[in-house]
């Protein structure tokens, strides 16, 4: 027979060898109701201790996540203010210094100021000069990016330049051997450069150099290439560039046949080659008009002369002409002074 002895959260079975045959009748029953509670106990502990285990795990689960939340909240301002960092950088190698304009320069100043550069960097007034060569080369990469709208506006935003060879200490090196050239380049020196440049061989290298480099983009192409004007130099350009062409050292492209098709709709320039000092223009022009203004005081004191001649001679004590009758002399002895002059 089985008995029961309980203590605290435990029990333990006997069986009664003595009486298999269930003397104690009456225990029986208890026995049965102490085994299955026995059984009941047991699968509650086995069930406790399980959501023990589980809601253990939850908590480092919590305890880890927490960690690692805070980690990421003190790593935030290091990633922040190494990007503060970075842009500062940026600032200090600004391309807009380097050529000497503001960053809210218009597309017509950052041309003249980078021409205003190029002139001391290019090869031909630097012939012997490997360095001068090489600056020259990265100061057109200056230019593709701030002459191009859609690299200047990601440039603006990002403060980044989308080319390798730009990175780094280029542009603090190039504003350095600038500064080097103590030269001043004026209006007169770039004049002279624009005279002897346009037309030359040395341009005409540039520009097929430039053509294959933005592909037929003449717009980019204008934005880089050195004296160029749009108004002055597209049927000139074209003219080149279909020679090449035609020749074999240029391929045609789809945005290059576009604009020449534009160009070649438009009426072409009657000097092309020929482009003004603003002084020497200016001057020619108040000269001009100084000449003007004197032909014109030298016919108005002959006019006057001849009608003076006239009126002491033929006027005397005579009553004075009309207005219509004086209009009337005037215009006949003018179509005298011409017919004389004719003659």
């Amino acid at each position: 027979m089985w008995r029961e002895s309980s203590t605290r959260h435990s029990f333990t079975l006997t069986y009664n060898y003595n009486n298999p045959s269930g003397a104690d009748s009456g225990d029986s029953a208890a026995g049965f109701r102490a085994v299955f509670s026995l059984i009941l106990l047991r699968i509650h502990f086995s069930v406790r201790a399980l959501l023990i285990v589980l809601m253990g795990n939850k908590k480092n689960r919590r305890r880890a996540s927490k960690k690692n939340l805070e980690e990421e909240e003190c790593e935030e301002p290091n990633q922040y203010h190494e990007s503060a960092e970075a842009g500062s950088s940026s600032n200090e190698k600004s391309l807009y210094e380097i050529l000497g304009v503001e960053k809210s320069a218009s597309q017509q100043e950052i041309k003249k100021a980078y021409h205003r550069l190029a002139l001391r960097l290019h090869p031909d007034k630097n012939p012997d000069n490997e360095e001068a060569k090489e600056k020259f080369q990265e100061l057109q990469k200056v230019m593709s990016v701030l002459g191009d709208e859609d690299k200047r506006a990601v440039y603006d935003q990002t403060g980044c330049i989308d080319d390798a060879d730009l990175a780094e200490d280029f542009a603090q090196n190039l504003k350095q051997f600038l500064k080097s050239m103590l030269k001043e380049v004026t209006e007169a020196d770039i004049e002279e450069f624009a005279a002897n440049y346009r037309g030359s061989d040395s341009e005409k290298k540039d520009l097929i150099d430039l053509y294959t480099k933005y592909k037929g983009n003449m717009n980019r192409l204008f934005c880089s290439m050195l004296c160029s004007d749009p108004n002055l130099d597209s049927h000139r350009f074209k003219d080149v560039i279909d020679e090449a062409i035609a020749s074999g050292d240029l391929k045609s492209t789809k945005a290059y046949n576009k604009w020449a098709k534009k160009v070649s709709e438009r009426k072409p320039p009657t000097s092309p080659l020929r482009k003004k000092n603003k002084q020497k223009a200016k001057k020619e022009s108040d000269d001009l008009s100084a000449i003007i203004a004197q032909r014109q005081r030298e016919r108005r004191g002959k006019m006057n002369s001849l009608f003076s001649s006239v009126i002491s001679k033929y006027g005397g004590d005579a009553p004075e002409p009309s207005e219509e009758e004086f209009e009337a002399a005037r215009q006949k002895l003018e179509r005298k002074m011409k017919k004389s002059k004719l003659k």
